[in-house]
């Protein structure tokens, strides 16, 4: 099959938003990121697919899937702020903060009123102090946390700096559900919120429902279902679900000619000054990650408008009022760009 480059975007299936509250855990048998993952794999036949971040099991929603020579651009989209619908079940705490744990506390959930949720929820807008969940992905040591907590280590986890830019209370049914949307920095972990808001309304809390909306520039109203991704792939159609691998980088543009295309895939520096460069905003409603943000990264492009890789700035010598380029990714054989 022909090599495949692109971002194809996934709606995961996960827990469905009508299951009930149950005393004990929903089955655990749902598709993790990395079965996903394989599944494209097969169907496609391709060989390099990465996500630019996972979802737990029981999530469904957005999942970012970046095939061929886009998965070298995967550390580009992991800054992205997420958005999710999520439920909260009062009354019951977790070892995982999610419904699919094991029941570690159960309280009486108090009489409450929206208001009550309102003034509670309050506390984690913003930038806020967490603790992830034991059961992670995050590592110490070189070991996920996960694996650790199923041996039974005692495992301390160290809280962390996020940020919870938005927070709405979207209902809440006494006595104990509440659906909150939630856009949040990367790094940041819904199931700890759960947790933390059952403590805070002086019971205990658990997250039954979790959906991704959005991850940066990216909707989920714009992914595929597995069903649609097998059998685009069956029919030899996948690239039609494929979009560009510099879709939602979110970096300013730097358009180069061919003589300096040449140079910067040899690793040879170029130096454009500020009247001949051509550079465009970053678009608002995207953002590169954060050592794209910090780094003076840019997407380099040739004069027909084609892709080229990633490319740094660099302080021009002596007195010279531009700037001096080199790549950092540089794609242009790959994707078929050159001169």
């Amino acid at each position: 099959m022909t090599d495949l480059h692109g971002i194809l975007l996934v709606d995961k299936p996960g827990r469905p938003s009508s299951q009930t509250y149950a005393a004990e855990p929903v089955s655990a048998d749902l598709p993790t990121s990395h079965d996903v993952v394989q599944r494209v794999r097969r169907w496609s036949r391709q060989k390099r697919i990465g996500h630019t971040g996972t979802l737990d099991p029981m999530a469904s929603g957005l999942l970012v899937l970046c095939l061929g020579v886009a998965t070298r651009l995967v550390e580009y989209y992991q800054g992205h702020d997420k958005t999710y619908e999520a439920r909260v079940t009062l009354g019951r705490a977790t070892d995982t903060y999610d419904a699919v744990g094991r029941t570690v506390a159960q309280a009486p959930v108090p009489s409450l009123t929206d208001a009550d949720v309102e003034a509670a929820l309050v506390a984690f807008r913003g930038r806020t102090t967490q603790i992830p969940p034991v059961y992670s992905a995050l590592k110490q040591g070189g070991e996920s946390l996960h694996r650790k907590a199923r041996r039974g280590e005692a495992v301390n986890v160290a809280p962390r700096e996020v940020t919870i830019h938005q927070l709405k209370l979207l209902s809440y049914a006494p006595p104990a559900t509440i659906s909150l949307r939630i856009r949040c920095s990367a790094g940041a972990y819904v199931r700890s919120l759960a947790h933390a808001l059952g403590q805070a309304l002086d019971t205990a809390g658990h997250l039954s429902y979790l959906r991704r909306l959005e991850a940066g520039p990216f909707s989920v109203a714009d992914a595929s279902d597995l069903p649609a991704i097998e059998s685009a792939a069956a029919a030899g159609r996948l690239a039609e679900l494929l979009l560009a691998p510099d879709a939602g980088l979110g970096m300013p543009r730097l358009t180069v000619s061919e003589e300096e295309q040449l140079r910067l895939g040899y690793g040879q520096k170029i130096y454009q000054s500020r009247a001949s460069a051509a550079h465009e905003p970053t678009p608002s409603n995207s953002c590169s990650s954060e050592g794209g943000r910090r780094g003076g990264l840019a997407a380099a492009y040739d004069h027909r408008g084609r892709f080229l890789g990633i490319a740094r700035a660099r302080a021009a010598e002596g007195n010279g009022d531009g700037t001096v380029w080199k790549a950092e990714k540089w794609l242009a054989q790959q994707l078929g760009s050159l001169p």
